[in-house]
């Protein structure tokens, strides 16, 4: 299977090009828009894109469908909600993604804010990679990707865990953001950029970086429906049009606006209920299916996705994945089933990632549906 890997990520100084335009991804710091941001965020992809918001598996915002013409309007426009980063490199630092049901002064806002004063402190570190603030009373990020985690301990103190590590390291109150640092720079200075990511360095971790204590037990991701914070909307793919998103924030009353990397989204202090364009039912169809955008939104799909994700999504009642190419982007990780375009035909594998070794394959999306008895 052919298909291209990008070595880094999109951001807004740096858009990545797809079939329908610039992917702009916009990263709110502590994964919060205020209610202004988040509406004025919604009136630019309609203005200057095509009117499509894309929320990613880390918690952060792409607007879809930019042309290169609408590029710097709609930079200027992310500059006056103060959304953007002040170059480049300062916006690739700053991937970290948080527990999203955070509080004002507990340890991951508290930890949060401090790694963000500290970023230039940071070693150059390859571009893909990024950090989890779950300091919450159980990690909820252990399936979101990250290279470092700051995590609740199974005897509540906070850990410090190298991915692919099933131990932690106990910090210290006061020095979490230091042990981050440092460990990024042994990374570094340990051949760690070949690899390019943490589970993939294989250089043994020095005696001061030997996690002893294992993470707290995991607690549940949100799932759509009433929050102590307000309510938990469910985003089938990860997308939804900008105006319906808008039009859920004013309705409902929400006075901010939280992401999660489970494509749902938490409005702070709204009136729960069922808002348009979105699921508010946790146990709807459409949240069982993971899809990327598929052809001919992306270059490298070869097969339409979403809307045969739509159709089996009645059908299936475990994960599944409907990937475009074997490159997996809206699941890495293994589904129960999962289906992998390939010169426009799909291929069918069993609690597998994309890509794997198939047991049917060469099937047109009618012989797909026939196949789940979708027709």
């Amino acid at each position: 299977m052919s298909y291209d890997i990008k070595g880094w990520c999109p951001g807004a100084h740096r858009p990545m090009m797809s079939g329908d335009g610039y992917v702009v991804r916009v990263r709110p710091r502590l994964g919060e828009f205020s209610l202004a941001q988040a509406l004025g965020l919604c009136a630019a992809a309609e203005t200057h894109g095509a009117g499509l918001l894309d929320i990613t598996n880390r918690a952060n915002v792409q607007i879809r469908g930019v042309s290169e013409a609408a590029w710097p309007a709609l930079m200027a426009a992310l500059e006056v909600l103060g959304l953007l980063d002040a170059d480049a490199d300062t916006e690739t630092r700053r991937n970290i993604v948080v527990n999203p049901t955070w509080a004002a002064q507990d340890d991951t806002h508290r930890l949060t804010l401090e790694l963000l004063d500290r970023l230039a402190e940071l070693p150059v570190l390859p571009p893909k990679m990024g950090f989890a603030i779950d300091a919450g009373a159980g990690p909820v990020l252990g399936d979101t990707s990250a290279d470092f985690r700051i995590e609740r301990g199974s005897d509540r103190r906070l850990i410090l865990r190298a991915d692919g590590r099933t131990l932690g390291i106990p910090l210290t109150p006061g020095t979490e953001i230091d042990m981050l640092i440092r460990l990024c720079h042994w990374f570094v200075d340990s051949g760690g950029t070949q690899a390019g990511r943490m589970a993939r360095h294989s250089a043994a971790l020095p005696d001061w970086a030997e996690g002893t204590l294992a993470p707290a037990p995991r607690r549940e991701q949100l799932r759509p429906g009433p929050h102590a914070l307000g309510a938990v909307q469910g985003c089938a793919f990860g997308q939804i049009r900008a105006a319906d998103l808008a039009r859920a924030l004013t309705d409902s009353k929400a006075t901010a606006l939280r992401l999660t990397p489970w494509r749902a989204l938490l409005l702070l202090n709204a009136t729960p209920g069922p808002q348009a364009g979105l699921s508010w039912s946790p146990d709807a169809p459409e949240l069982r299916v993971d899809a990327c955008p598929g052809a001919p939104f992306c270059p490298q799909a070869s097969v339409e996705t979403r809307a045969l994700a739509l159709a089996l999504a009645p059908h299936v009642t475990n994960r599944l994945h409907v990937s475009g190419c074997a490159k997996g982007c809206a699941c890495p990780g293994p589904a129960d089933l999962v289906l992998t375009g390939e010169n426009g035909r799909y291929s069918l594998a069993t609690h597998a990632r994309a890509g794997d070794t198939p047991v049917l394959k060469d099937l047109s999306a009618a012989q797909v549906l026939a196949h789940f008895g979708a027709v």
